[in-house]
């Protein structure tokens, strides 16, 4: 009970674990769109989302229609490449988030944070279903002032969508993106190389208003 409990807050800068230089090695091609799963994405947009287990969340991402590329990773906390066991311990304070690259053109930001929002249930802190702890956390990490403003006003709106329906208060962090950490290349497109694999992952039932 303390360790789960333990896992719920984020740690001091003193108990974050010391991480390392060395960047995490991936294959940088993402085995179902194709495209290059590392920057600069020119001429694309580029937002970051925690939504619980990151396997499941990237791909409800994949197919969205309009997306060029996405990837999962580590981001919003204080050790330096991490690994991924480092951030289940709890001690690292990063969220598993994935990145998410998309042209404008195709589909637009709002539908983006549609997707986001009616994937996972934004209310419960620092978990998602039974998965607890600081890494299963809801968080829009923005990449413009832009995007910041935009994401500000869909978690208005959708929090509204959630009190209609008897729900609580949304606990989604939404702030300037820090930096992103690659995760290990087994854990890139995961459910495309295991299919029947852990998906963790469950909305609310609400939909996102098309007119928010």
């Amino acid at each position: 009970m303390l360790l789960g409990r333990k896992k719920s807050e984020m740690p001091s800068p003193d108990e974050a674990l010391p991480g390392r230089e060395e960047t995490m090695p991936v294959l940088g091609t993402h085995t179902v769109l194709g495209n290059p799963t590392v920057g600069p994405f020119e001429g694309l947009s580029t937002i970051y989302f925690g939504m619980g287990c990151f396997w499941g969340a990237e791909r409800m991402f994949w197919r969205t229609p309009g997306v060029y590329t996405t990837a999962v990773g580590y981001q919003a906390g204080l050790t330096p490449n991490p690994s991924y066991e480092e951030v289940c311990s709890g001690r690292t304070g990063h969220n598993e988030v994935v990145l998410v690259a998309f042209d404008e053109e195709k589909v637009s930001l709002e539908e983006i944070l549609a997707v986001f929002w009616e994937g996972h249930d934004p209310t419960q802190g620092m978990r998602q279903g039974n998965d607890v702890g600081t890494q299963y956390r809801s968080g829009i990490y923005t990449t413009s002032d832009a995007q910041q403003a935009a994401a500000e006003h869909s978690r208005d709106v959708f929090q509204k969508v959630v009190r209609e329906a008897g729900g609580g208060d949304i606990t989604t962090e939404v702030i300037p993106a820090p930096r992103f950490y690659y995760a290990e290349d087994y854990h890139q497109q995961y459910l495309d190389k295991v299919p029947n694999g852990y998906c963790g992952l469950g909305g609310t039932g609400l939909q996102y208003p098309s007119d928010g």
